[in-house]
């Protein structure tokens, strides 16, 4: 302690101290630059004034989803490491650090609510848990869906979210390609609805698996959505791509996307596809509104 600190009494030190400011009070939004006070933002749903659609997890996407309460599917459980895989660090503590960050086993999360009052399950892809990528942790969830759906005759809506397949699963994170593709199989062979709402980043095998077959595609307002990246398709066809190549807009311009809807509308749209689809009546105005973050 200093002279001067000595000699300030202690109420006036306390009016002078620092005070910390909370690292995450503001977020840059990517596509504006503008920096927007953090409770604004979960109050908009994590879209920014600029209409960027921030990536979110799980959690609040089942919120934002399900008109209520829902319940969680547990995941089945698969081998830690098949390969001994290692790089720079062994594959297991990239699990393990992975599970730490999200709390969760892996980058998929299965729930059961309604949505604008039809029963639904929902699949989502978990960006922030390895990239999302398709391993065989990610696989088995997606069957797991598929059979919930299937033994609760209810539609199954996936919000994908991939960077592609998991290296380090290698031929076993391939192989989930078909697997998924039987899972589609299942839906249909059973008469259910299959719906993929596409967020941003979608690529890789996800892109070419599950992520293309659904009854109906949706995607989120700029999306990347692609199977190789612009730079590795510039670099073999020798052409520069067109401006907003790979993003919703220009998928639903190319008959790619069906739909391109903004967040705060997926669960009125949802509900109203999931009702033609399922042939049942348009919902009642009993159905609560969906009450925004």
């Amino acid at each position: 302690m200093s002279w001067l600190q000595r000699l300030t009494p202690p109420g006036v030190q306390k009016m002078f101290e620092k005070r910390d400011t909370p690292e995450n009070l503001w977020v840059k939004c990517p596509l504006s630059g503008e920096m927007v006070f953090t409770k604004d933002l979960e109050a908009g749903m994590y879209v920014t004034p600029a209409g960027h659609h921030m990536r979110i997890g799980p959690a609040l996407r089942f919120k934002y989803t399900f008109d209520g309460a829902w319940t969680d599917i547990a995941l089945p459980e698969v081998v830690r490491d098949p390969l001994k895989f290692r790089d720079d660090k062994p594959y297991t503590s990239r699990l393990t650090a992975a599970r730490k960050k999200t709390g969760r086993e892996d980058a998929m999360a299965i729930g059961v609510g309604a949505i604008r009052g039809v029963e639904t399950t929902v699949l989502v892809q978990d960006f922030s848990f390895m990239g999302g990528s398709l391993g065989m942790g990610a696989g088995e969830a997606f069957i797991r869906a598929c059979e919930t759906a299937v033994a609760r005759r209810t539609p199954l809506v996936v919000f994908t979210a991939a960077g592609g397949a998991r290296m380090q699963e290698g031929c076993l994170s391939l192989m989930q390609m078909p697997r998924t593709t039987l899972g589609v199989e299942m839906l249909k062979d059973a008469r259910l609805p299959y719906i993929v709402v596409l967020t941003d980043p979608t690529t890789g095998g996800v892109t070419a698996s599950y992520a293309m077959l659904g009854d109906v595609h949706i995607a989120e307002p700029g999306a990347l959505i692609g199977f190789a990246g612009q730079r590795v398709i510039e670099q073999t066809i020798r052409e520069k791509l067109p401006e907003g190549f790979q993003r919703s807009e220009y998928l639903l311009a190319k008959g790619m996307v069906d739909k391109v809807v903004p967040r705060k509308d997926l669960p009125k749209t949802l509900g109203n596809l999931l009702r033609v689809l399922l042939k049942r009546p348009a919902a009642s105005t009993n159905v609560p509104a969906k009450v925004e973050a």
